[in-house]
């Protein structure tokens, strides 16, 4: 199962290149992916109905099982675990097969100018490995990571024209609904895996008969609740309903895959997986039979008043599913046996009904029964396609859906009569089903003749439509779907062999005896009541479709008091109007506004807790550690550093002071014994410092009404209680340990696990890669954002136009007739690319002389070199003395700086001329590929590995390979560094270049021109 997700997510991941070579004839390739799993399928089929063969015969009754399991994350008790069990067996035969079929179709509904089929492609055959991930997970949450993959691909799928309107809106829409119901579900679970102990499905199942009875019964059946609110908005239940006919926007392959035999499917999958354990919870039955009878009902109605062939099916899909989550919720064996006989049926005449529905559309450009007409005589062979599906859905003999609907119906026969047949007294709402059921049914008959007659029929004053002709490999899908639909009516002993073991999981559910014996498939159960209000659904049905005219009259005058998408727009409208309300008095615009309410709940909540609490402040407080009095001076400079950035009345003090304070807190780490965070803290506040004084160049330099306004008191109380009452929440916090520190251990673990003897970066790329490897992301995400902020278009197409001359600039100026400023910046150019040689920091050539430093330039010379050495230093020593990745890059960073200072923007590209977004890519990639290496070798993600060599001059070497991991961290942080430099730096000095060039002329804009033909000159 493992092997079939990964080959299926792999060839999804290849398509697009795929479509490029074949264009729409790579469908064939994605659709053997599936095919394949499909085979592979059957060949399980020993294992999975052990004493069976593939016909249903043979002494095995009970089902086996097939498990594979691969640990993920075991602390948080996840892990990929997969069980294919008969039912699991039964829905990957639709998931698989019908999806093959799907892809085949596509390769002829689609045309190779179509957009974006590599996208759709991959999108499609994605589904598939989710939904067969779903069907087959036995772990909870691994159940609903797929759970949530079938939605966004839903939603990617349904939205495929993205050019229309109504495409993204029915997208949007459906991925909502199921999004919310799928939000419950989550909660649903976790309760669920919280009360059993565990989140193994397979597990649950065994205990839940205890789970319904037993002490935590309240928490299971809230649990079971939440779940089938999941399962309900899935399968597009009342009041769920309206997202499903919406969602018909998308293409029709898409409408046959997920809306009639996968997608939707899901909530029947997990009502299914949930009724043997969880049926007899008190809230099951009044949500499974209330709302499955509703939507029966609702989607039958509904499906009699469409003109348009695919909304007809829509609504009767819908209708289908409240059908079926009735029958396999009901928790009786012979209604879990007609529920998933009825599962495979619909998905077969579902499924080539949509296909044919498509042929229809592809081929005559409309699906407006209004329009259609004679199609019959037009394509003879399509019409007898659906006609069989069409009869099926209708439950005619002798096919799948007769053979189901007949199985459905007894089931509710015996449901309504009770336990041995005491009356339907002893179960007063079973004739209300029973009748509900057949009326549901008249329904289906009606809208399945209202299908074929407004798409084949030859109707009165209406031109025959013009229809070209359909090729065979066109027809083929739907064909092989229908013929199965007539070998499964004829045939129906293997589903019944295939089920009966699923069936056999409900054995004393408050069935009678005789009744669960007596339950199989069959084409001839004999003169029995099912057969009887089978023979009333036909008589009813015919009546229905004859008087349509009357019907259809009836309808018009019926008003639609309640419309679920017009509940839907008026709750997003609504949502909407709340958003706008809170927004317009909330953002303000105001900082201060925005402080005042981070602060005022980051200290009223925590001093809240603190004062309920009660408790006596811990002992052995001291205000100055005795042993290093010195502190006392750095809390001082904390101190003073702190009122003086709120005196402060200029922006480049004020930040000077905040940086005081950093250095204060660097100098208490040092004095405590931590140097690598006094390194770090020191590295950490320079770099900010240069990236805040880069910043406020394009910033008036007096801070306004820094100190005054009329909340000026309010704002000292709040930063005044603030910072009180963090000082208290981290006494007690510190306080109120009761167990020994995990910390302890850290020093052994860094040297015997780690191989290193500096416990903080062993603990950064190793006992704690995880938060090391979620903190590079952020920094790279933060990069990103910075420079999407600056530059206009990407960070190397700009700066490669910060250093190029643009092509045919002297003959542009010399046609205009130059002025003597330009003749002048052109002989600047001249004389500077004629007589640059190779030596670096040249700033005379490419810095104004207001803005030249001669001390600070010899510096740089000297410090440049041994300050990037002294960063690969700290990078290699860091895992057994102060230093690594993050101290090395942030070293190197400050070279940068200090060469960007003294030369300017073409002197960094010199020194830098890699993109800032190629390192922060490859230090990524790097820390990545160091946590995902160990685990294709066998070994866990982020595993290390110490390993010892020798080397001639050197000796004995032990290089350990989380090393790898802190060059990763080493190239984000250059990268960062490297990208403020550009973003804050560069990009912000040519903004001020080419003002100066435009407002002033003359020497500006020589030396700007000059500038430009020495980026130009070095390459």
């Amino acid at each position: 199962m493992i092997t079939v997700l990964a080959v299926t997510f792999a060839a999804a991941t290849v398509a697009p290149w795929i479509f490029r070579k074949l264009q729409r004839n790579a469908f064939y390739v994605l659709a053997a992916v599936p095919a394949g799993a499909f085979v592979w399928l059957l060949l399980q089929y020993g294992q999975i109905y052990p004493g069976q063969n593939l016909t249903g015969s043979g002494a095995g009754t009970s089902g086996g099982f097939i498990e594979e399991t691969l640990p993920w994350i075991p602390n948080l008790k996840l892990e990929f675990a997969f069980r294919m069990d008969p039912l699991a067996w039964v829905m990957s035969l639709l998931v698989l097969g019908v999806g093959a079929l799907v892809l085949v179709y596509c390769a002829r509904y689609f045309k190779n100018k179509d957009a974006d089929l590599g996208g759709f492609g991959a999108q499609l055959l994605a589904f598939a490995g989710a939904m067969f991930g779903l069907v087959t997970a036995d772990d909870l949450l691994m159940m609903f990571i797929f759970w949530e993959l079938t939605t966004v691909l839903s939603y990617l799928l349904i939205g495929y024209a993205r050019t229309r309107l109504a495409a993204r809106r029915s997208a949007l829409q459906a991925l909502m609904v199921t999004t919310a119901g799928g939000l419950a579900m989550l909660v649903g679970l976790i309760i669920l895996g919280q009360v059993a102990g565990t989140y193994r499905i397979s597990a649950v199942m065994a205990q839940a008969a205890t789970f319904v009875t037993g002490p935590a019964q309240g928490a299971v059946a809230a649990a079971v609740v939440l779940i089938l609110i999941g399962a309900i908005t899935k399968s597009a239940l009342v009041p769920f309903h309206f997202w499903l006919p919406g969602a018909m926007a998308a293409p029709t392959p898409v409408s046959a895959y997920l809306h009639a035999a996968a997608m939707v499917k899901a909530g029947i999958y997990i009502v299914a997986r949930m009724a043997p354990g969880f049926s007899e919870s008190p809230y099951w039955l009044p949500l499974v039979l209330g709302l499955g009878l509703s939507t029966m009902l609702v989607g039958g109605y509904r499906a009699l008043r469409q003109t348009d062939i695919k909304l007809i099916l829509a609504y009767g899909t819908v209708s289908q599913l409240g059908f079926l989550t009735m029958v396999v919720g009901l928790g009786r064996p012979d209604a879990a046996l007609a529920g998933l006989a009825l599962l495979l049926a619909h998905g077969l005449f579902k499924a080539s009904l949509f296909l044919v529905v498509g042929i229809i559309d592809h081929q005559s450009g409309t699906r407006d029964i209004r329009k259609l007409s004679g199609v019959y005589k037009s394509s003879r062979a399509l019409a007898i396609v659906a006609g069989i599906a069409a009869a099926s859905m209708a439950g005619i003999p002798p096919l799948a859906g007769f053979v189901a609907k007949e199985s459905v119906f007894e089931a509710f026969v015996h449901y309504g009569a009770g336990p041995s047949g005491a009356g339907a007294a002893s179960q007063p709402w079973g004739l209300i089903l029973l009748v509900g059921l057949v009326l549901g049914s008249v329904l289906t008959f009606a809208y399945s003749a209202r299908f074929m007659w407004g798409a084949f029929a030859t109707k009165p004053g209406v031109d025959p439509t013009p229809f070209k002709a359909v090729q065979p490999s066109f027809l083929a899908a739907p064909a092989i779907l229908s013929f199965l639909t007539i070998v499964y009516g004829l045939w129906p002993d293997p589903v019944d062999g295939w089920i009966q073991p699923y069936a056999a999981l409900f054995a004393g559910h408050d069935a009678g005896a005789d009744t669960a014996v007596a339950s199989h498939l069959a084409l001839w159960h004999g003169l029995t009541p099912a057969l009887g209000l089978t023979a009333v659904t036909f008589a009813a049905g015919v009546a229905m479709f004859y008087g349509r005219n009357l019907v259809s009259r009836a309808q018009s005058r019926i008003p639609d008091w309640v419309d679920g998408d017009r509940a839907y727009q008026r709750t997003i409208g609504a949502l909407d109007d709340v958003a706008v309300w809170v927004t317009g008095r909330t953002q303000r615009g105001s900082l201060y506004f925005y402080l005042a309410v981070i602060l005022t709940v980051a200290f009223a909540v925590p001093l809240t807790a603190l004062i309920m609490a009660n408790k006596p402040l811990p002992g052995g407080l001291y205000l100055i550690d005795p042993n290093s009095p010195l502190q006392l001076i750095a809390a001082a400079g904390i101190v003073v550093g702190a009122l003086a950035a709120v005196r402060a009345n200029k922006r480049f003090l004020a930040v000077l002071m905040v940086s005081v304070t950093g250095y204060g807190i660097a100098l208490m780490f040092a004095l405590q014994g931590a140097p690598d965070l006094a390194l770090t803290q020191m590295l950490v506040e320079t770099i900010i410092l240069v990236a805040f004084v880069l910043a406020m160049r394009s910033l008036p330099p007096e801070l306004r009404d820094r100190t005054g306004g009329k909340y000026r008191v309010v704002r000292v109380i709040i930063g005044v209680a603030f910072g009180v009452t963090m000082i208290f929440v981290a006494i007690y916090a510190m306080g109120a340990r009761i167990a020994e520190p995990v910390s302890l251990s850290f020093p052994r673990l860094a040297y015997e696990g780690g191989g290193g003897l500096n416990v903080v970066n062993v603990t950064l790329v190793d006992i704690r890669a995880w938060d090391t490897f979620g903190e590079i992301s952020v920094l790279a995400v933060a990069a990103t954002g910075v420079a999407s902020l600056i530059f206009v278009r990407s960070r190397g197409e700009r700066l490669n136009k910060a250093a190029t001359v643009p092509e045919g600039t002297v003959g542009r100026r010399a046609a205009v007739g130059g002025s003597s400023r330009e003749d002048a910046s052109l002989a600047l150019v001249r004389k500077f690319a004629g007589s640059l040689t190779d030596p670096w920091l040249v700033a005379g050539r490419t810095l104004a002389p207001e803005r030249r430093s001669i001390i600070f330039e010899v510096v740089t010379r000297l410090i440049f070199h041994s300050l990037i050495v002294f960063s690969v230093y700290l990078l290699l020593a860091g895992h057994n003395l102060p230093g690594g990745g993050f101290a090395g890059g942030l070293t190197a960073g400050l070279a940068l700086t200090i060469r960007y200072l003294a030369g300017g923007r073409f002197e960094l590209r010199e020194a830098a001329p890699i993109s800032a977004g190629m390192l922060l890519g490859t230090g990524l990639a790097t820390a990545a590929a160091a946590g995902f290496v160990p685990l294709v070798l066998g070994g866990q993600v982020f595993q290390s590995a110490i390993i010892g060599f020798w080397l001639p001059l050197f000796g004995d070497i032990k290089f350990v390979t989380s090393t790898i991991f802190d060059i990763g961290v080493y190239l984000v942080v250059v990268g960062l560094a490297l990208d403020v430099l550009r973003s804050l730096g560069a990009e912000i000095d040519e903004h001020f270049e080419e003002t100066a060039s435009g407002d002033a002329g003359g020497p500006g804009e020589a030396r700007a021109t000059a500038s430009t033909a020495y980026g130009k000159r070095r390459p």
